[in-house]
């Protein structure tokens, strides 16, 4: 491919460069933000980057950022943006061709570390009954995000990826929810509850966690309501009814379950 040879080096120290792409995809550098070129560059820096280390092939750099149907130009606008992005990247990070793919060291998503960094730590302190704790670092992950993943950049492989990492969001925005109620602060987290599960109306979680929140209010009926609505709209949408947990809920709230009255707040060691 005629980059047998080629060593794009990107000398300096890495520490100076941050990159980031829990949101748009932004490099910087001393906390100022560089510009790295047009959207296909940025997205290809974006998939170089989520490789972690690891080369990527030309065939695979190819599919990952335009698909199936690349133009017929593809192996020049390759060559283009690897070149631009050596210069974009400036000292530190090393791009080179290995000759068997692309390997981008010296750098990497730094809030990506950092997010999976404090999300193991909060499931460490939750298994530890630290549920404070855990909810604190949850949070401080859920804060690194400016945006949807790698928001704006259109490849394949990256729409991919968008998808994966919004379902790991919410999950993670779950376990929080669920240790805010155990810890008795159901009705701080009511409202944002409603909001979600209009906004994911087939996620039956979030369901179960409104429901248990109206419970711990005072408003079983409501949480009755909840179960309802959402029994319509799963037969509606997936011609199915509500999984094992959420009749389980359901099954307690109507049996008056007293583990499910209100609590009050757990105190503050």
């Amino acid at each position: 491919m005629g980059e047998g040879t080629s060593q794009g080096t990107i000398g300096g120290t890495s520490d100076e460069l941050r990159c980031e792409v829990l949101g748009p995809l932004r490099a910087l550098r001393a906390g100022t933000e560089i510009p790295l070129g047009p959207p296909r560059q940025r997205a290809v820096l974006a998939v170089l980057l989520l490789q972690e280390g690891r080369p990527i092939s030309y065939d695979g750099l190819v599919e990952a950022v335009w698909g199936g149907t690349p133009p017929a130009h593809v192996r020049n606008l390759v060559q283009k943006y690897v070149s631009g992005l050596r210069r974009a990247l400036g000292a530190g990070p090393r791009l080179s061709w290995t000759g068997t793919g692309y390997l981008l060291t010296g750098v990497e998503a730094d809030d990506l570390r950092e997010r999976r960094r404090l999300v193991d730590e909060a499931l460490a302190a939750r298994d530890a009954g630290e549920l404070r704790r855990a909810g604190q670092l949850a949070r401080r992950a859920e804060e690194l995000w400016r945006g949807e993943f790698a928001e704006g950049l259109q490849a394949p492989y990256l729409a991919a990826e968008r998808l994966r990492w919004a379902e790991k969001r919410l999950t993670v925005l779950e376990a929080v929810l669920a240790g805010e109620i155990e810890l008795g602060h159901a009705f701080e987290y009511v409202h944002e509850l409603i909001r979600l599960v209009a906004a994911h109306p087939l996620r039956e979680r979030l369901v179960e966690l409104l429901m248990l929140a109206l419970c711990r209010t005072g408003r079983p009926s409501d949480a009755l309501t909840a179960y309802e609505a959402a029994r319509r709209r799963l037969a509606e949408a997936l011609g199915t009814d509500p999984g094992p947990a959420l009749r389980s809920l359901h099954t307690r709230i109507l049996r008056q379950d007293p583990e499910l009255l209100p609590s009050p707040p757990v105190p503050v060691a």
